[in-house]
């Protein structure tokens, strides 16, 4: 925004400002001709054509171009400030300018960073004449921040009940568009129960089984970027209880009975209600004291949503909107309040003067608040720029006045308020320069006869040139009524005959220079129909010919169009088109048409028509249905003072039945020319007896309807002028305002004309004091509706009346009614102001009223002004904003809500009328107590290593009180993200940062992290970090982790066992064939090894041994590397991820215990002499 310039203004005196005024609209600027050639050749101050918007937020991934165009003679050079500084664009390597252009490009795709060009850039375009500028171009890049990790808890809740899921989207720039989706990226079905709010949350106003899922997502769309970020999924189960209790609707937003909204003039409005209840709601909108205006008002989202477009300073006030079930209602009260930015109502316009001349640039903006005005010359504040003598400011008006070359420059128009701001650029170009003439010489035009002529002169000069015509070479001067001489130079002949064709001189002149050129006048004659196509019936199959035969000028060449029904004659060689006729051969049904002939020349053009209609016999008259013809002979008699007969004689009904008369009226006293209806009657009725008016010259005329339409009036009937008479009503609408504490304005609303019943309508108007023993004062005016009565007590009630007279009388005695004088500024503060706090962030006030007496008006409510001195834990007095709140009528108490715990806060009261508001009472102290805090203001986990983790954090933004400790809260996360064990720790409020030790290695833990007061504790912020892996204690397990079956005892000891089995079975097969038996089975039962004895996956029994078990495969994830090591890549897994089943858990000091086991083998683990943990590697390689 432009810095704004406080200018002192000087007093000009009635006399004077009038005179200037007279002047300005004496003087008109020169005219500069859209001459290609003659703007090449002019000298004009730039002017900005083109630039980028004033927000302007760009893609931080491509090259930032902010666009400045502008032209001017001299071409304008080009220069940028950033951030209200010069700004060098030789020195920095990434930002161009463009050719003969001021447009700036920043290269950010090959390695400059949006975020360092962030700023307010203004570009100025300067030549020799002066110095155009831009707006101040805010460049920020968008943001599309990813969304902040948290907990989600699933929701339960019971049938018919309200819930709201809440999608709190980060804050991106522009803000996201929201919407909610499935896991199918589908849209979640919406209805007057489920909708989405305006701040992006899902309302439920009852919850149905239906509504149970677990995959309710809010996405949030970052257009500028063309991302979309997604909220983790909400689960919600609704739980059934019988029988589901009904519910009267409750407001879930906005809260509270009133809420407040600004809104700027021009925007959309949105006002959103949305209600719980069972059944659902429906939602109504009102305004309060008006109507919604039309046209402009929609409703979105089922009738939740308010949308008011364009709105304006009337659309300011109070809008209701009203939840309503079968079992009751809710209500919420919006206060909206319409601003508005600086709008144009004159932007100044370039000025184009000679030297010597006067001009005036004029800037005129309005907004709410009113804005400042302030004025640059060259883009410098004009209180600090070069001094020109012919140059006055006066507020939104630059006068100048006897202007040289030198006065020529650029000058800006600075229109600001709280709201935003408007800046115009417009150059004053003294210029002096000869005539020049911009028509081609020897221009040659051609006319019909008895048709205006337009002869060109363009032309320019500084000072304006006189322009004087002559008829050829020698002529005289061109003067008479027979000439129109333009203002542009153009010379019209209104009737340009035969004789007006020849040579035509135009001549400009200036005190510096003159020059003359020559254009050339042809009149042709007209071209004509002399034989016109007729109207044709023709029998079908026969032949018809149309003519048209033409004459034209000689020098003219004319063409012949012929048209069937205005389109192209049918593709038929049935149609033959001659120099002048067109015939149709072998006539058929489709033929029947309209059928028309155009002559075209270069200058004129002319056409006939004629309809052919085909009959397949000689035709017979068909029955003709129309409108009646008018009545006539209307007849006046029984003249009497308030009636008269009227009779007539009805038209032709033209073969349908007249239905019914309309009889209108003409006063020709009052309203000369103008008809009104009087009243109708049947068809069938002639006469008709009418109600009449004194004073009124009646006319009748009388028109016949029936069901074709209606006919043309009758010609009027004879006038009758009624007699005067006393009036017979006074005026309506008898109003008593004051507009100044010392007056009473009353005003009324007309009679009417014909309601006057005689001449010299006046008024009486008069009026006492009420409830005072006073006699009535009363003065006749003229018709007139206002008369102010001066010198009144400040508001007090006045008996009023206007009655009706003319010159014969008076009307009836008025009817009285009761007003008021002006109001004043109340003149007493109320008293006893009183608070009581609620809680920390709710206190109500109390007062006593104020005597009536001294409102001094009509009372409209109270003010309560209130703001925070300083907040009690910081001691930090910060910029004071006072808040305001308005409660209507005769209210003594009202609640103040939105403070800030743990604050001193100040306020006071006044009382509100129709003047403004009256004096404040006394400033009122009162604190608010402790609450809880906010969140910490961050939270960073550093350092981490094989047992540790630091903890550093910030106080809370909003303490909200003295702080007694830190609350933090911890929980190791495994890779099936299930949680562990909670512990808590309390830290003194004085800290910091932690160190926290004795964690396990290699674990991802949870923190939760709030502050306490001694009311309770804060919000709480949520983190995530990982302890370092132990490299080399992974590497030292995994070189004990040998594989049994390659080493050499191992193997001997299965060479013995397989050798004993053998003697057995030998000993076992000499014993059968001996007949006897050894128990061999019982043996193995008793003496079972387990190396050697599979165990059943079943069951986990023995089995029989089988060699086929040797050689299955092992495992998915039971192998290790050749080198019997084990990665850091697999150590880092959770060792959960080597077993399936096992429910593993943590001991007091983080280590893990559990089984392990592969996927189908369910014995322990054995072989392994080690007495560490056996590994999941030595199970899964165990012999089997």
């Amino acid at each position: 925004m432009q810095p704004k310039i406080m200018m002192k203004k000087k007093s000009i005196s009635a006399s004077k400002a009038s005179l200037v005024l007279f002047l300005c609209q004496m003087i008109s600027a020169l005219d500069v001709p859209l001459d290609s050639k003659l703007l090449e050749e002019l000298s004009q101050p730039p002017t900005i054509t083109q630039q980028s918007p004033k927000d302007y937020i760009v893609d931080p991934r491509e090259n930032i171009v902010i666009q400045c165009e502008a032209k001017g003679k001299p071409p304008p050079s080009f220069s940028w400030t950033r951030n209200g500084t010069h700004f060098d664009i030789d020195k920095d390597t990434q930002v161009t300018m463009k050719p003969n252009s001021g447009t700036l490009v920043i290269n950010i795709m090959n390695g400059g960073k949006a975020e360092a060009y962030e700023g307010v850039y203004q570009c100025t375009a300067r030549n020799e004449r002066g110095a155009a500028i831009s707006n101040n171009i805010v460049i920020r890049p968008s943001r599309s921040p990813l969304w902040t990790k948290e907990k989600l808890e699933p929701n339960q809740v019971r049938e018919g009940d309200s819930l709201v899921l809440h999608c709190r989207p980060p804050v991106g720039l522009p803000p996201p568009i929201i919407f909610w989706m499935d896991n199918a990226f589908q849209r979640l079905p919406q209805s007057e129960r489920v909708s989405q709010g305006l701040n992006g949350d899902l309302y439920f106003s009852n919850v149905q089984p239906e509504d149970t899922r677990e995959d309710y997502i809010c996405y949030a769309r970052f257009n500028h970027t063309q991302t979309i970020q997604q909220k983790q999924p909400i689960s919600v189960k609704v739980f059934s209880t019988k029988p589901v209790m009904e519910r009267q609707p409750v407001l879930l937003t906005p809260t509270g009975s009133t809420s407040t909204k600004v809104e700027l003039r021009g925007n959309v409005l949105l006002l959103e209600c949305i209600a719980a209840g069972l059944p659902t709601p429906v939602i109504r909108w009102i305004k309060e004291g008006g109507e919604l205006p039309a046209n402009r008002t929609f409703f979105e989202n089922f009738k939740k949503t308010l949308k008011i477009i364009d709105v304006s300073e009337a659309d300011s006030g109070n809008y209701k909107c009203i939840a309503r079930n079968i079992l009751g209602s809710a209500h919420h009260v919006i206060s909206v309040t319409v601003k508005a930015a600086p709008y144009w109502i004159t932007a100044p316009r370039n000025l184009v003067l000679s030297p010597g001349e006067d001009g005036t640039l004029i800037c005129r903006a309005n907004g709410n608040p009113k804005p400042n005005i302030s004025w640059l010359a060259n883009g410098v504040p004009i209180a600090i720029a070069p001094e020109d003598p012919s140059r006055k400011v006066d507020g939104d008006t630059i006068i100048f006045s006897h202007v040289q070359e030198r006065s020529s420059a650029v000058y800006q128009c600075n229109a600001s308020n709280e709201y935003g701001y408007l800046l115009a650029n417009a150059f004053v170009n003294v210029l002096a320069e000869p005539p020049r003439i911009l028509t081609p010489p020897n221009k040659l035009y051609q006319v019909i006869a008895d048709s205006p002529a337009l002869l060109d002169c363009a032309y320019f000069g500084s000072p304006k040139p006189e322009i004087e015509w002559f008829k050829g070479v020698k002529g005289s001067i061109l003067r008479g009524n027979e000439y129109i001489f333009h203002d542009n130079g153009t010379l019209e002949i209104p009737v340009a005959q035969k004789d007006s064709t020849g040579t035509y001189t135009c001549v400009a002149r200036n005190e510096l220079g003159k020059i003359q050129n020559e254009v050339q006048l042809e009149v042709k004659d007209p071209t004509m129909i002399i034989k016109q196509p007729e109207y044709k019936v023709i029998q079908r199959y026969g032949q018809v010919s149309f003519e048209c035969i033409i004459k034209h000028d000689s020098t003219l060449l004319p063409t012949v169009i012929w048209l069937k029904d205005n389109d192209e004659l049918p593709d038929d060689e049935r149609f033959l088109v001659g120099k002048d006729n067109l015939t149709i051969m072998n006539v058929t049904d489709k033929d029947d048409g309209t059928y028309t002939c155009i002559v075209n020349t270069t200058l004129d053009s002319v056409s006939a028509s004629a309809v052919l209609t085909v009959v397949a016999a000689p035709p017979t008259p068909a029955i003709i249905y129309a409108r009646p013809n008018p009545p006539f002979d209307l007849e006046l008699t029984g003249q009497l003072e308030r009636s008269v007969e009227l009779s007539w004689i009805p038209g032709d009904e033209n073969n349908s039945p007249i239905t019914n008369f309309v009889i209108e009226y003409e006063d020709g006293l009052h309203e000369p020319g103008v008809w009104h209806y009087q009243t109708e009657v049947p068809g069938t009725q002639t006469t008709v007896q009418l109600k009449l008016s004194p004073y009124v010259s009646y006319s009748f005329r009388v028109i016949a309807v029936n069901e074709i339409g209606r006919s043309q009036p009758s010609e009027p009937s004879e006038q009758y002028l009624t007699k005067s008479a006393n009036p017979d009503e006074n005026p309506s609408n008898v109003q008593g305002i004051g507009s100044e504490p010392d007056n009473l304005v009353i005003t009324w609303e007309s009679l009417k004309g014909f309601q006057s019943n005689g001449p010299g309508l006046q008024y009486k108007v008069s009026w006492r004091q009420k409830d005072v023993d006073d006699e009535w004062t009363s003065v006749i005016v003229a018709n007139v509706s206002k008369y102010i009565v001066s010198g009144t007590p400040t508001f007090v009630p006045y008996e009023i009346k206007v009655q009706a007279l003319n010159d014969l009388g008076y009307a009836p005695e008025p009817s009285e009614v009761i007003g008021h004088s002006g109001e004043d500024l109340p003149m007493v503060a109320p008293g006893n102001v009183q608070v009581h706090v609620i809680n920390s962030t709710l206190a109500k006030v109390h007062w006593d009223p104020v005597p009536l007496k001294t409102v001094r008006g009509h009372l409209q409510g109270y003010k309560v002004y209130y703001w925070k001195v300083q907040s009690l834990s910081r001691r930090s007095r910060r910029h004071v904003e006072k808040k305001i709140l308005t409660f209507r009528g005769n209210k003594t108490f009202g609640m103040l809500p939105g403070l800030e715990p743990y604050s001193s806060y100040k306020l006071n009261v006044r009382v509100v009328n129709g003047k403004g508001e009256g004096p404040a009472s006394p400033d009122k102290v009162f604190k608010t107590p402790e609450g809880v805090p906010s969140s910490p203001s961050f939270l960073k986990i550093t350092n981490p290593t094989l047992d540790s983790l630091t903890l550093e954090w910030g106080s809370p933004t909003r303490p909200n009180g003295v702080l007694t400790s830190y609350i933090l809260k911890f929980q190791p996360i495994n890779n099936t993200h299930e949680l562990g064990p909670l512990v808590e720790i309390r830290i003194p409020a004085n800290e910091s940062s932690l160190i926290l030790k004795n964690l396990n290695y290699s674990t991802r833990y949870k923190f939760y992290f709030n502050a306490q007061t001694s009311v309770g504790s804060g919000s709480q912020i949520t983190e995530e970090a990982v302890t370092v892996m132990d490299e080399g204690a992974g590497k030292a397990m995994a070189s004990r982790q040998v594989d049994i079956a390659t080493q050499g005892w191992f193997i001997g000891l299965m060479c013995a066992v397989a050798l004993l089995i053998l003697i057995l079975l030998i000993v076992c097969f000499i014993r059968r064939n001996k007949g006897g038996k050894y128990p061999v089975k019982e043996k193995e039962d008793a003496h079972a090894d387990p190396e050697i004895q599979p165990m059943k996956e079943d069951d986990g029994t023995f089995g029989e041994y089988s060699d086929a078990e040797d050689h299955k495969p092992l495992k998915k994830g039971s192998r290790t590397p050749s080198d019997r090591t084990v990665k850091k890549e697999d150590s880092d897994d959770s060792l959960v991820d080597y077993g399936e089943g096992v429910n593993g858990q943590f001991n007091e000091d983080g280590s893990f215990i559990g089984q392990y086991s592969g996927k189908k083998e369910k014995e322990p683990a054995e072989g392994n002499e080690s007495s560490e943990a056996p590994s999941p590697v030595n199970a899964m390689n165990s012999f089997v």
